[in-house]
């Protein structure tokens, strides 16, 4: 199968309003052509609409642009019909058609060729995604990982310049997704497309995207590549949906935050005395040998198998801080340990207001 050249995809300025209620405000951003991006948020945030718009199926408000390869599609005055954008959709349910058979499934976007040509590209567009023994199944009888492949086939198969997934792998379970997830992820780096996945999971952002875009409330909070993202977050907000973090409440002075549990640089223009937040990773504390760290006590222990989730007491703090072992840790519920901090995993912002309507959900 031979695809389109990748194309980049600029947006300017894209919103979207219903009755009122602004789903998405001001969106610009450039997505760099042959390479995954994942548009990552909790629902209603408008990652959905805002993938919706860019396939044609939905319109922005009047004022933004779309640019595919270079090309207006939506700007003043004009619209591009979805069919002649070269943009491929594939839903979350897969929308595959339960009359036809998964050639012909496949071979529905390709109406327009010559049945000699079609039926080759059905027949190469099998091959590449490995369910050439499907070709004569009905979407019934599949599956959900087979109707995975069978639906990123069809999107496939016209060769589209772009490809826009929307929860791609959330049908499917834990084992099988990420399988199916790695397969996928394999095959659009092989073939090169211009590929945009919508998710709401962190991890699956993490491991997949080139390009991270974080969204929330209608807004792009914060975009980067999976280590930007990860670790250096520009907000609580990202920081806190990209991993769990501890909170802690500290006093700003001369470069560095003053917690209850140590003091902390950051580069940061805040006038001396004012609040600021510590984000602290779990997996930046450790317990110590006896008498280097902080006196602290062993609240809660769970075991998840790769690693164990511990909860520490330390005075004068009120809530407890979680930390994550990958190594047991002998101390049972009650005892006294010494607290260690790994400076690396914590990240320092200025205070938020005292009420975040959006934080993220739990």
């Amino acid at each position: 199968m031979h695809a389109n050249p990748a194309s980049s995809l600029e947006l300017e300025a894209i919103s979207r309003h219903f009755e009122g209620r602004a789903v998405l405000s001001d969106i610009s951003l450039s997505i760099p052509p042959g390479r995954i991006t994942c548009l990552l948020g909790q629902s209603g945030c408008g990652k959905s609409t805002l993938l919706r718009i860019i396939a044609g199926v939905d319109r922005p408000d009047p004022g933004g642009r779309i640019r595919v390869g270079g090309v207006d599609v939506v700007g003043p005055g004009m619209f591009v019909e979805p069919e002649d954008r070269k943009i491929g959709f594939m839903f979350q349910d897969y929308a595959l058609f339960p009359h036809l058979s998964v050639a012909d499934n496949l071979a529905f976007g390709l109406r327009a060729l010559p049945r000699a040509e079609r039926r080759k590209r059905v027949a190469r567009v099998a091959e590449r995604i490995g369910i050439t023994g499907l070709l004569d199944r009905y979407p019934h009888s599949l599956s959900g990982g087979e109707q995975q492949r069978v639906a990123l086939a069809r999107a496939l198969a016209p060769e589209p310049a772009i490809l826009l997934m929307d929860e791609p792998f959330s049908n499917l379970d834990q084992g099988l997704r990420e399988k199916v997830r790695r397969e996928t992820v394999e095959t659009l780096r092989r073939i090169g497309t211009t590929a945009i996945i919508v998710t709401h999971d962190p991890q699956e952002a993490l491991a997949v995207g080139d390009l991270i875009v974080l969204m929330r409330a209608g807004r792009i909070e914060q975009a980067g590549t999976p280590f930007e993202i990860y670790d250096r977050p520009h907000s609580p907000y990202a920081a806190e949906f990209m991993g769990p973090c501890n909170r802690l409440t500290g006093i700003w002075s001369d470069g560095r935050i003053e917690t209850p549990i140590g003091t902390f640089p950051a580069d940061l223009d805040l006038p001396d005395g004012s609040l600021a937040l510590a984000c602290i990773r779990p997996q930046a504390l450790s317990i110590g040998p006896d008498g280097q760290g902080i006196s602290a006590r062993v609240v809660a222990k769970t075991f998840t198998g790769e690693s164990e989730q511990i909860d520490i007491m330390v005075h004068p703090l009120a809530q407890t801080l979680r930390m994550h072992s990958h190594f047991r840790i002998p101390m049972a519920i009650g005892e006294k340990v010494s607290l260690q901090l790994n400076g690396a995993q914590i990240h320092v912002f200025p205070e938020p207001p005292a009420v975040d309507p959006l934080q993220p959900e739990t």
